[in-house]
């Protein structure tokens, strides 16, 4: 089916994108945060994919695709970077209202450091595999950020809310990779990577997606946090501007 990646980016989208406007959750309040986060992690993801297309480290089944591309890469991979974060983002914000209580400060600590020192390992080890190189060494760059030169406090939800979100990862994912399809969507150059796959995932595929989502907690978070303060900042003034 020619809409086949189309539809599984639209579907992935739907649900998040409706519950977006529930009362309790009120979603589309973040949007001024979420999509300044989604453009900006979305680009250097976009670049990173057409350059690996380029290079044939991975590509697109065109009896998948609907036929429009931008640059080197379909539409469908494109509106990905867009579809996938918003899923996992809104899910993120969730799953932390629904999860009264986080694994501890020190659990959190001991997994960016292990995550830190294992991305850089498999990234110095396997420097000849492009996709093992790149994934591992955005990972360890994005977790040490977050976690010792930004500091922020949200990483213990999101590694549980990365990890509850792991098996819907594997069913989109899966159908990208072909499970459950004649062909693949998505194929890859087995020279560039390790090899080892979940059923038909890649495994380096688990970790970009830590990437690309950490990337975007990392952004919208902080844009929410200055977009928070700056609220906090017109309350207290107004009684002053009021009075004058």
């Amino acid at each position: 089916m020619k809409n086949t990646y189309l539809l599984i980016d639209f579907f992935s989208i739907l649900v998040p994108f409706l519950f977006s406007f529930h009362p309790k959750l009120k979603f589309y309040k973040s949007w001024p945060a979420f999509f300044p986060a989604v453009l900006i992690t979305g680009l250097l993801f976009i670049g990173w994919d057409m350059y690996f297309t380029h290079l044939k480290i991975w590509g697109f089944n065109p009896a998948y695709l609907i036929g429009i591309n931008v640059g080197n890469l379909p539409i469908e991979e494109v509106l990905f970077f867009v579809c996938i974060p918003y899923s996992c983002v809104f899910s993120y914000v969730c799953l932390n209202m629904l999860i009264k209580k986080n694994i501890p400060k020190a659990l959190e600590s001991a997994i960016s450091i292990a995550l830190v020192a294992s991305s850089v390992f498999m990234a110095v080890f396997f420097r000849n595999l492009s996709y093992t190189t790149f994934t591992f060494t955005a990972l360890a760059i994005l977790v040490f950020v977050a976690r010792f030169v930004l500091q922020v406090t949200w990483l213990p939800g999101f590694y549980v809310s990365y990890l509850i979100l792991l098996l819907p990862f594997l069913i989109v994912n899966g159908l990208l990779t072909g499970t459950g399809l004649q062909q693949p969507v998505v194929w890859y150059n087995p020279a560039q990577m390790l090899n080892i796959r979940i059923l038909t995932i890649p495994v380096e595929d688990v970790f970009y997606g830590m990437d690309l989502i950490l990337l975007n907690v990392i952004i919208y978070s902080w844009i929410g946090d200055k977009q928070r303060r700056h609220n906090e900042l017109a309350k207290k003034m107004a009684p002053v501007i009021n009075l004058g």
